[in-house]
């Protein structure tokens, strides 16, 4: 069945998809909370003018730091709101809470919001609580919600596989989100059975793997059926995040070969 969004969550998610084909490249900020600065106050206006003119689709930033944003660099660029947040001095730095609503983000402006989950976190119960009732929250104000999804906490050891990726993407979709953000899952033929499995569009972190470029790496997971990247750590520590940007958006939004398999389903399920 191909699901229909409400009105107001189907036009936030047009403009979400800059292009209008259905396909995602976001940029995430969010790391000043849990990691530390990103960059100096000064520089952050100047890192979102960079990835606004190399095509970024949407940031996404918390609540505080989008009140600081020049609303003129936004213009051909979404805001994502990110409501959840922990830092890397917790004692547990896989369990996440809710520093925001969608109310606030409706305020500032937003396009959608971003919650992120964490399957296998001692936290987990609560985590997925608060999925929900963003969820129910943003069917009512006809916000779009990205869920950060990942298999992460005590009892996930080693690399996550298809099977497991599948299950917390379906997790995400099961309890509302309009689109999942989550881990790549190799080899590609098992991360194209990951996208099948799903409901939703699904975006994929922008890896880790120092060994495979950023532009090898969209290709790959657009070849495996993902509507696009949520990259930000490659992105924002590049020394020229402009470039960086523009070449996965060249990559996300331009001709596709013979060897890409996106759905046409997936844009029908998106709008």
């Amino acid at each position: 069945m191909v699901r229909t969004a409400r009105p107001g969550t189907a036009l936030r998610l047009a403009r979400l998809s800059g292009h209008g084909d259905g396909r995602f490249l976001l940029i995430p900020l969010d790391h000043s909370v849990s990691d530390g600065p990103i960059t100096t106050a000064a520089g952050f206006h100047d890192l979102v003018h960079d990835l606004v003119a190399g095509g970024a689709d949407g940031i996404v930033v918390h609540k505080g730091r989008a009140r600081l944003i020049d609303p003129q660099l936004l213009s051909s660029c979404s805001l994502i709101v990110h409501l959840s947040a922990s830092t890397v001095h917790a004692g547990d730095t896989d369990a996440k809470v809710l520093v925001a609503d969608v109310e606030e983000a409706v305020r500032l402006g937003a396009d959608a919001v971003s919650v992120h989950v964490n399957i296998g976190s001692d936290t987990e119960a609560a985590q997925l609580a608060d999925l929900g009732t963003v969820a129910a929250a943003c069917d009512r104000w006809g916000m779009p919600l990205l869920a950060m999804i990942y298999p992460r906490g005590p009892r996930m050891t080693g690399l996550p596989s298809p099977e497991l990726v599948a299950h917390v993407v379906n997790v995400a979709a099961d309890l509302g989100a309009d689109l999942v953000k989550t881990v790549f899952a190799s080899p590609s033929e098992r991360m194209a059975e990951v996208v099948a499995s799903s409901p939703v569009p699904v975006l994929v972190a922008g890896g880790v793997d120092s060994r495979q470029s950023l532009p090898e790496f969209a290709r790959q997971a657009l070849a495996s059926g993902c509507q696009g990247l949520a990259v930000g750590r490659r992105i924002f520590t590049s020394p020229t995040p402009r470039q960086a940007v523009r070449d996965i958006a060249d990559i996300v939004h331009g001709s596709l070969t013979d060897e890409l398999t996106l759905s046409p389903t997936r844009l029908a399920g998106v709008l």
